[in-house]
């Protein structure tokens, strides 16, 4: 284990619980402390990041594929379910919270994930091969899943708006868990071959495996540092917002929501694109697409629960350019896996929608 592995977590932890300690004293100190603050948070995030990679690779190695990223999706997932869940809280006045940060997971994995990992695995293999069973059972997952919480809701009729009324909320919910449980049940017991990479040597999970006590001390080291993550991600999304809004970006909740989506998704995506890099494109795809099922699958559920717990309602239906956006994304995904073989040019089509996306957050 590095030392960055063992020190950034827990200078996380301690950065977050000094600040919640001294928060009042922050509060009336020198205006210079509002621009440390968030930056040093920062810092210590993406220590704390490439901490939680380096910590899950161990456990995936004990484990093997596709546990191994299968651990690192659910984690991640929880992380950002509770940052998701404290924008919610602190911004009552904006029900699109969620909608936006999980349509931006979505588009950031499916497009700009997906899309760099084809894109430099192409360069340095050329054509690369994955599993089109493994491949199309999560995009069969992820069309039913953003369909049913992304779209369906602008054409409801028993609640006003792009919103589903509390029993339709429910009902989609179940449906989410149920789906989602049946997916993890073939990935991981039924079908898991499917989802086993072909180039199993690339993938480095074949050879000595960790001790248990080494890999317990990484599943520790795994959750402080996701904690840390989650914990410093709440103290610097109220500054990110004020600084997007100070810089005069026009949508303010879209881009925040972008930016925290690829914060909580930076360990799955080095991830994604070192795997990919080693010719081991499934175990890539598994880590990456992984989190967009999960990040609907689990996140959608529990910010509904809060919605019904505190009668708090959510926007969950997009508008029709992004629901448009959407759409072309699950087709080019469809098309870029049935084949079971991707290239540079495959990786590129994916990009160009990324880029698409990106520019219309900040020109809408």
């Amino acid at each position: 284990m590095s030392v960055r592995a063992g020190v950034f977590p827990g200078l996380a932890l301690l950065y977050a619980a000094f600040f919640a300690a001294t928060e009042h004293w922050f509060e009336r100190a020198h205006p210079t402390m509002e621009f440390i603050i968030p930056l040093v948070a920062s810092a210590l995030v993406v220590g704390a990041v490439f901490a939680a990679l380096e910590h899950a690779e161990v456990v995936g190695a004990r484990v093997g594929e596709p546990l191994g990223t299968l651990i690192l999706t659910i984690a991640v997932t929880i992380i950002e379910v509770s940052i998701m869940v404290e924008m919610i809280r602190h911004g009552a006045d904006d029900p699109t919270e969620a909608r936006e940060t999980v349509f931006s997971a979505v588009m950031i994995v499916c497009n700009g994930l997906v899309g760099l990992c084809l894109l430099l695995g192409g360069f340095q293999h050329g054509e690369q091969q994955l599993q089109p069973m493994g491949a199309s059972a999560y995009l069969a997952v992820l069309i039913a899943l953003s369909t049913l919480t992304l779209v369906v809701p602008n054409y409801t009729v028993s609640s006003y708006g792009p919103t589903l009324a509390p029993t339709q909320l429910a009902f989609v919910s179940v449906l989410s868990i149920l789906l989602y449980g049946s997916f993890l049940f073939i990935q991981t017991v039924r079908h898991r071959s499917y989802f086993l990479d072909y180039h199993l040597a690339a993938t480095g999970l074949h050879g000595h495996k960790p001790s248990a006590a080494r890999t317990l001390v990484a599943l520790i080291g795994l959750c402080m540092s996701l904690l840390g993550v989650s914990l410093l991600a709440q103290r610097f999304v109220p500054s990110l917002e004020e600084a997007l809004a100070w810089s005069g970006v026009a949508n303010v909740n879209p881009v925040s929501g972008a930016i925290v989506a690829s914060l909580v998704l930076l360990p799955e995506s080095l991830n994604s694109i070192r795997a990919a890099r080693r010719n081991a494109l499934q175990t890539s795809l598994n880590a990456a697409l992984g989190s967009a099922v999960s990040t609907i699958g689990l996140t959608v559920p529990a910010v509904a629960l809060m919605s019904l717990a505190t009668g708090q309602e959510i926007v969950m239906g997009l508008g029709p350019r992004d629901a448009a956006m959407l759409m072309l994304t699950l087709m080019i995904s469809v098309v870029s896996f049935g084949s079971g073989r991707t290239n540079v040019f495959t990786g590129l089509v994916h990009l160009v929608v990324f880029a698409t996306y990106g520019f219309f957050l900040f020109v809408p």
